[in-house]
Protein backbone atom coordinates (compact mmCIF):
# COMPACT_ATOMS: atom_id res chain seq x y z
CA UNK A 1 0.00 0.00 0.00
CA UNK A 2 1.20 3.20 -1.16
CA UNK A 3 1.92 6.17 1.31
CA UNK A 4 -0.52 9.15 0.97
CA UNK A 5 1.30 12.22 -0.06
CA UNK A 6 0.89 14.13 3.40
CA UNK A 7 2.26 11.23 5.45
CA UNK A 8 5.27 11.27 3.16
CA UNK A 9 5.80 15.21 3.00
CA UNK A 10 5.48 14.67 7.06
CA UNK A 11 8.12 11.59 7.23
CA UNK A 12 10.44 13.64 4.84
CA UNK A 13 10.51 17.06 7.19
CA UNK A 14 11.06 14.91 10.38
CA UNK A 15 14.50 13.01 11.66
CA UNK A 16 12.57 10.46 14.13
CA UNK A 17 12.08 7.41 12.34
CA UNK A 18 12.24 4.38 14.31
CA UNK A 19 12.26 1.05 12.90
CA UNK A 20 11.17 -2.18 14.91
CA UNK A 21 11.25 -5.69 12.31
CA UNK A 22 9.32 -8.17 14.36
CA UNK A 23 11.31 -10.38 15.97
CA UNK A 24 11.75 -14.43 15.01
CA UNK A 25 8.18 -15.22 16.14
CA UNK A 26 6.67 -12.90 13.33
CA UNK A 27 4.59 -11.19 15.87
CA UNK A 28 6.97 -9.16 18.45
CA UNK A 29 8.46 -5.74 17.20
CA UNK A 30 11.81 -5.78 17.75
CA UNK A 31 13.85 -3.18 19.93
CA UNK A 32 13.10 0.60 17.76
CA UNK A 33 16.22 1.49 16.32
CA UNK A 34 16.56 4.98 15.07
CA UNK A 35 17.33 5.74 11.95
CA UNK A 36 17.64 8.41 8.63
CA UNK A 37 15.39 8.44 5.93
CA UNK A 38 14.46 9.83 2.82
CA UNK A 39 11.66 10.29 0.35
CA UNK A 40 12.94 9.43 -3.12
CA UNK A 41 10.43 9.33 -6.16
CA UNK A 42 7.37 8.90 -3.90
CA UNK A 43 9.01 5.76 -1.88
CA UNK A 44 10.17 6.19 1.71
CA UNK A 45 13.80 4.41 2.00
CA UNK A 46 16.03 4.07 5.15
CA UNK A 47 19.62 2.51 5.27
CA UNK A 48 21.76 0.63 7.86
CA UNK A 49 24.70 2.73 9.31
CA UNK A 50 26.49 -0.55 9.71
CA UNK A 51 25.80 -1.72 6.32
CA UNK A 52 23.87 -5.71 5.89
CA UNK A 53 25.38 -6.97 9.18
CA UNK A 54 23.24 -4.80 10.95
CA UNK A 55 20.79 -6.25 13.43
CA UNK A 56 17.51 -4.34 12.31
CA UNK A 57 18.63 -4.95 8.96
CA UNK A 58 19.06 -8.96 9.20
CA UNK A 59 15.48 -8.60 10.69
CA UNK A 60 13.83 -6.67 8.11
CA UNK A 61 15.50 -8.82 5.51
CA UNK A 62 14.31 -12.47 6.79
CA UNK A 63 10.71 -10.97 8.10
CA UNK A 64 9.68 -8.60 5.33
CA UNK A 65 7.69 -6.65 7.80
CA UNK A 66 7.04 -4.67 10.86
CA UNK A 67 6.52 -1.18 12.16
CA UNK A 68 7.54 2.13 12.31
CA UNK A 69 7.34 5.00 14.27
CA UNK A 70 7.87 8.71 12.59
CA UNK A 71 6.41 12.01 12.59
CA UNK A 72 4.20 11.12 15.43
CA UNK A 73 2.51 8.26 13.47
CA UNK A 74 2.66 4.62 13.93
CA UNK A 75 2.55 2.34 10.91
CA UNK A 76 2.46 -1.70 10.17
CA UNK A 77 4.65 -1.76 7.16
CA UNK A 78 6.64 -4.22 4.86
CA UNK A 79 10.02 -3.88 3.69
CA UNK A 80 11.81 -4.35 0.62
CA UNK A 81 15.30 -4.78 -0.64
CA UNK A 82 16.75 -2.25 -2.96
CA UNK A 83 19.78 -2.92 -5.45
CA UNK A 84 18.88 -0.53 -8.52
CA UNK A 85 21.99 1.58 -9.06
CA UNK A 86 19.92 4.73 -10.26
CA UNK A 87 17.38 4.65 -7.54
CA UNK A 88 20.64 4.06 -4.89
CA UNK A 89 22.00 7.73 -6.49
CA UNK A 90 18.61 9.39 -6.28
CA UNK A 91 18.31 8.04 -2.49
CA UNK A 92 22.38 9.59 -2.49
CA UNK A 93 21.18 12.48 -3.45
CA UNK A 94 18.45 12.93 -1.15
CA UNK A 95 20.86 11.91 2.25
CA UNK A 96 22.83 14.94 1.11
CA UNK A 97 20.28 17.35 0.68
CA UNK A 98 18.26 15.97 4.09
CA UNK A 99 21.31 15.66 6.12
CA UNK A 100 23.76 18.08 4.51
CA UNK A 101 26.88 18.63 6.97
CA UNK A 102 25.97 16.03 8.96
CA UNK A 103 29.46 14.41 9.93
CA UNK A 104 27.44 10.71 9.34
CA UNK A 105 26.56 11.16 6.42
CA UNK A 106 29.58 10.17 4.58
CA UNK A 107 29.01 6.52 5.90
CA UNK A 108 25.01 6.81 5.01
CA UNK A 109 26.20 7.28 1.59
CA UNK A 110 29.00 4.67 1.10
CA UNK A 111 28.94 1.38 -0.31
CA UNK A 112 28.48 -0.10 2.66
CA UNK A 113 25.34 1.74 3.45
CA UNK A 114 23.89 1.58 -0.05
CA UNK A 115 24.09 -2.06 -0.05
CA UNK A 116 21.28 -2.34 2.84
CA UNK A 117 18.89 0.13 1.34
CA UNK A 118 15.46 -0.77 2.24
CA UNK A 119 12.63 0.70 1.04
CA UNK A 120 9.48 0.81 3.34
CA UNK A 121 5.72 0.42 2.37
CA UNK A 122 2.54 0.40 4.86
CA UNK A 123 0.79 -2.86 4.84
CA UNK A 124 -2.50 -3.35 4.13
CA UNK A 125 -2.72 -3.99 7.54
CA UNK A 126 -2.28 -0.72 8.41
CA UNK A 127 -4.94 0.86 6.26
CA UNK A 128 -7.46 -0.51 8.71
CA UNK A 129 -6.35 1.80 11.23
CA UNK A 130 -6.34 5.45 10.40
CA UNK A 131 -6.78 7.88 13.13
CA UNK A 132 -6.68 11.68 12.61
CA UNK A 133 -5.34 11.14 9.15
CA UNK A 134 -2.38 8.55 10.56
CA UNK A 135 -1.73 5.54 10.55
CA UNK A 136 -1.78 3.77 13.93
CA UNK A 137 -2.01 0.42 15.44
CA UNK A 138 -4.97 -0.75 17.45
Amino acid sequence: MAWSEDELKRIAASDDLHISPFREDGVTYGTPTWIWSVVVDGALFVRAYNGQASRWYQAALKQKAGRITAAEMTASVNFETVADGAINDRIDDAYRAKYTGNRYLGSMISSRARAATIRIEGSNHAASHRQNGYRQEP
